[in-house]
């Protein structure tokens, strides 16, 4: 009688574990969870798309939520109307906290680098361009001063020693073709081609602006570039469950095959 007690009472310890347990799958459950990531249309909204169906298959509908500019989307972020953001690199985000301190997004991960380039529509190539020739870069502090150094880099300036990604107009030490340098919207910047002799774009808005980094660009930044793009979070966030799942599924072999064919260098895995 005490073994026929003993194995009914075995019996229902397992089928109780096996309950809570999930059955046959280890214990492991499937999320079911809703991510909103605000990100700028080329190519980061297009390599969220790409994930999607996987972020599906693991329990995580990803809404994609798109913007223009370099300010709304970490607005948006801090103010809880997004999880993430998908649209900047770490000097970016490094200098926007600083101007804005109540602020508290964080680095979750570095997904793919953008290189920056130098386009026109009145000459073919670089030592063409004349005498006070107008030449326009963003306007915001990181990305000027990136700009400000690849035109070093492409022998047109030359900056103040050790200013490097801080670089502003004023740390120009020698401009030999007396280039005049006007800092424009880094969203707006494809559109002034048609008025100024070079502009320096960000590979997502030639892209958006249907310019072909690796065939339009005169110079372009090459593959050590610093800059890579990240998924920003609010500080704490990055250890939520769903996010470090986003993490791990965009940094998997299918993305990095997906942004080597589809944008065949003009956008580099960074992982």
């Amino acid at each position: 009688m005490k073994k026929k007690i003993f194995a009914v009472l075995s019996l229902a310890a397992t089928l109780l574990i096996t309950g809570c347990g999930g059955g046959g799958n280890g214990g492991a459950e499937k999320m079911n969870a809703t991510i909103k990531i605000g990100a700028t249309p080329v190519p980061h909204s297009e390599i969220l798309t790409e994930i999607k169906p996987d972020l599906k298959e693991k329990g995580i509908s990803l809404e994609i939520v798109e913007f223009n500019d370099y300010v709304q989307p970490n607005i948006a972020l801090n103010d809880k109307e997004l999880d993430a953001n998908f649209f900047q690199h770490e000097p970016y985000l490094n200098d926007f906290v600083k101007e804005h301190k109540e602020m508290k997004l964080k680095n979750a991960g570095g997904v793919h680098i953008e290189p920056m380039g130098i386009y026109s529509k009145k000459i073919k190539k670089l030592d063409e361009i004349t005498d006070g020739a107008q030449i326009a870069i963003p306007n915001d502090p990181t990305n000027g001063g990136r700009a400000l150094l690849l035109l070093e880099k492409a022998n047109l300036l030359k900056l103040k020693d050790g200013v490097k990604e801080t670089a502003t107009v004023q740390d120009i030490a020698e401009n030999p073709k007396n280039l005049v340098i006007q800092e424009v919207e880094a969203a707006q910047l494809p559109r002034t081609l048609e008025d100024v002799d070079a502009a320096i774009i960000n590979t997502n808005f030639a892209m958006n602006a249907d310019l072909n980094p690796m065939k339009d660009a005169l110079f372009i930044e090459d593959k050590t570039s610093p800059y890579v793009n990240i998924i920003t979070v609010r500080d704490g966030d990055e250890n939520r469950p769903e996010i470090k799942t986003l993490l791990e599924t965009i940094k998997s072999e299918k993305v990095k095959k997906f942004i080597e064919e589809k944008y065949k260098g003009a956008i580099v895995p960074a992982f």
